[in-house]
Parts: C-alpha cells; sequence; structure tokens
C-alpha cells in the first residue's frame, strides 16, 4: 500500500501535551474531559487545539504548526491557561506526568467513541491498564527519503529522552521501582513500542500494507511506535516522553528533539551515513532507562560501549549547540542541563512522598503544584 509523505520544507515543530484531570478534593482521577472540553470550546478555543483521549479523565493540549521552540512553548501556555480556567469552575486541577500516584485503572471511564470502543473490544484488559500520560513532538522532515535514517538514528538517543522526562515511577499506589512505569505498559499494545528499523520507505510501505491486511490496524495513525513517522504531516513524530509536569521542562524536552532531527538532516545532507545500534541494544537501552532512569548505563554504539546516561548527555548537549543556534533555541537546549541538577519528575515524586510518610496524595498535590508553577 503506497504511504504518501508530504513533506516539510523547514524543520516545524508541533506538539501534543496530555494531561490528567484531578479533583482538588481528593487527588484523585475524575472523569470530567466532557464537560472540561465543553466549556472551553464553548469559550472559543479551537476544537483541534484541546481534544479528547482514550479516558475521560484526560484532555490533550494541541499546538498549530510552530516555526520555533519558544513559538510551540506559548502556543501551549496560551492554551493549557484556557484549559485552566474551564476546569477551575468545576474543582478540576491539571497534572501531567507518566502515570498517576494512586488512581486505579478499573475506576475510570473510556470516551464514547467507536475506534476507543474498538481498542478496548480488541486489547481487553491491557487496554484498560493504559492509565498513562504522554508528550508527542514532531518536526517536519523535507523528504520521505530522509524519514527512515533519521528515525533509526533517533533511536541512539531514546534513553536519553526518556530517562529526562521520566515520571512514572508509582502504579495504583505502589512504587514500581521503575523511572517510567508508563513505557513498559504502554508497549504491550499491539503495534505500540519501539518502531522496526527499516531501510527503505518501500519496506514501511509493505509492513504497513500487511498490517491492513491482517486486520491489526485500519489506518497508519493505528501504528503506536515510540517514534515514527506522520505522513501526512510531513514530520517524525518523537513519542518516547512520559507526560511532562512543567512548561520549563517541555521547553527544554522539546528543545533536544527538534535539535536532534535538525542535527541528523543536516548530517545526511552532507553525505554522512548516520549512526544506527542492533536492534537488541535499542531495547536494551529501553529497559534501562525505564528502570534507572538517569542513573542508566547505556549502550553507545553496535561495539557495546557503554556509559552514564547523564554523561553522554553533556556530550550531545555540546554537539548540538551549534545547531540550536540556527534554531534559535540556544537557551532552551541548554536548559536541558538543568533536569539533571534539579532531579527528574520521578526522582522528585519519590522525595515528596519520603519526605510525607509515603503520602501520594503529596505527589499529587507537588505535580499539581508544578504545572501551575513550573
Amino acid at each position: 500500500m503506497p504511504v504518501p509523505f508530504t513533506p516539510s520544507p523547514r524543520p516545524t515543530l508541533g506538539v501534543e501535551w496530555e494531561m490528567a484531570l484531578v479533583d482538588r478534593r481528593t487527588g484523585d482521577l475524575c472523569s470530567s474531559a466532557g464537560e472540561v472540553l465543553r466549556a472551553v470550546h464553548e469559550g472559543g478555543c479551537d476544537e483541534a487545539r484541546v481534544t479528547k483521549e482514550l479516558l475521560r479523565n484526560t484532555v490533550e493540549v494541541v499546538t498549530g504548526v510552530c516555526e520555533t521552540v519558544a513559538e510551540a512553548v506559548e502556543d501551549l501556555r496560551a492554551t493549557r491557561e484556557l484549559v485552566r480556567r474551564a476546569a477551575e469552575p468545576l474543582g478540576i486541577e491539571l497534572v501531567s506526568s507518566g502515570t498517576h500516584p494512586f488512581a486505579q485503572w478499573s475506576a475510570q471511564q473510556v470516551t464514547e467513541g467507536p475506534r476507543y470502543a474498538e481498542l478496548i473490544e480488541r486489547t481487553q484488559w491491557w487496554g484498560r491498564q493504559m492509565l498513562i500520560w504522554g508528550v508527542h513532538v514532531h518536526v517536519g522532515v523535507s523528504s520521505v527519503h530522509k524519514v527512515l535514517p533519521i528515525l533509526n538514528s533517533l533511536l541512539n538517543t531514546f534513553p536519553h529522552l526518556q530517562a529526562l522526562s521520566a515520571s512514572s515511577p508509582y502504579w495504583a499506589g505502589t512504587d514500581t521501582g521503575y523511572a517510567s512505569n508508563r513505557a513498559l505498559m504502554f508497549q504491550q499494545l499491539p503495534t505500540a513500542g519501539l518502531p522496526f528499523q527499516f531501510d527503505t520507505w518501500a519496506q514501511l510501505e509493505s509492513y504497513v500494507d500487511d498490517m491492513l491486511v491482517t486486520g491489526v490496524v485500519d489506518s497508519f495513525k493505528d501504528i503506536r511506535w515510540d517514534v515514527r513517522p506522520s505522513p501526512a504531516n510531513g514530520t517524525i513524530e518523537v513519542r518516547v516522553c512520559d507526560g511532562i509536569p512543567t512548561l520549563r521542562e517541555l521547553t527544554a524536552l522539546t528543545a533536544l528533539v527538534q535539535c536532534l532531527v535538525v542535527d541528523l538532516d543536516a548530517r545526511l545532507e552532507a553525505g554522512e551515513q548516520l549512526p544506527t545500534m542492533p536492534p537488541w541494544h535499542v531495547q536494551e537501552n529501553k529497559w534501562r532507562s525505564a528502570r534507572y532512569g538517569l542513573d542508566a548505563e547505556v549502550i553507545l554504539d553496535a561495539a557495546g560501549r557503554e556509559r552514564l546516561v547523564t554523561d553522554d548527555l553533556a556530550d550531545l548537549l555540546e554537539r548540538l549547540a551549534p545547531t540550536a543556534a540556527r534554531l534559535g533555541c540556544s537557551k532552551e537546549l541548554a536548559s536541558v542541563a538543568e533536569i539533571p541538577r534539579r532531579g527528574a519528575s520521578y526522582q522528585r515524586q519519590r522525595a515528596v512522598a519520603a519526605a510525607h510518610g509515603g503520602d501520594l496524595r503529596a505527589v499529587v498535590d507537588s505535580l499539581v503544584a508544578e504545572m501551575r508553577e513550573g
């Protein structure tokens, strides 16, 4: 099946930020997305900017097509404030993290709609378990021939993105021992998880055709890889990150993703063969960064060299600095280094729990405060 890719002449940005709706009184999730969306849209917000998701405890804030990180962040900030104003009279707070610290999956309500109903019917217990939130960053790519080389090489920095954004240490009231429990939960769905490393677009089209013929998917959108092409948008969509609690961290990680894609694009243009790793190394790196977060020792290359992810991150940021300067996001990229210094969200959540005798309601309160102040 042909999968036409609409090229983007510039490395434009689009960001999707999933937010959970929390009852201000109890700290638990509330299935009030319908009421919040109605209030937002009646207030004049474009329906494409705030959308529904699988569960009724979630809304997603979506940017337009942006030229710079600063533009994307201001877009998100403005729309988030519209959502907050709509949620406030309903007694609802907004949070974004990979999981909710103590909510029970069995108590959540699925959003009405044939696509969601079919997903739950097919995936059953695992589909109902998807009490998770993430951030997706799109970056425009100018040619279909660049998409797969860039995508395959991006997998080398998968653990850096996952470790920096990890915000899901808790699941249904239990500390899982993982920095990102979301990463391993989500890959239980059919077609979710790490992408296949295809060499040519024709191979990807053949895969999509097989998936359609055998009924695994109904459309390309049902392929839920952690990093995937978005052919209609002309982008590579990076879906690695857990829900990100603060706009400041979201800004930093958006800059990092854009710089990574643009750097790889420029290296392709210069005739370089982009570095990749065997799928088994990529898979191991995903597990290590999900388990250990910023303390992960990650595999760097096909030769099996290893390094602490934060040490490698420092060199990566230095290498990307000229790209950031060209894109006008030097300050935003530099702020990535603040995340390990301050502590990633999974570390902050555990610190709050420890300071409050294990009280996970205190963790929710801290996430609410971070969304408001961060």
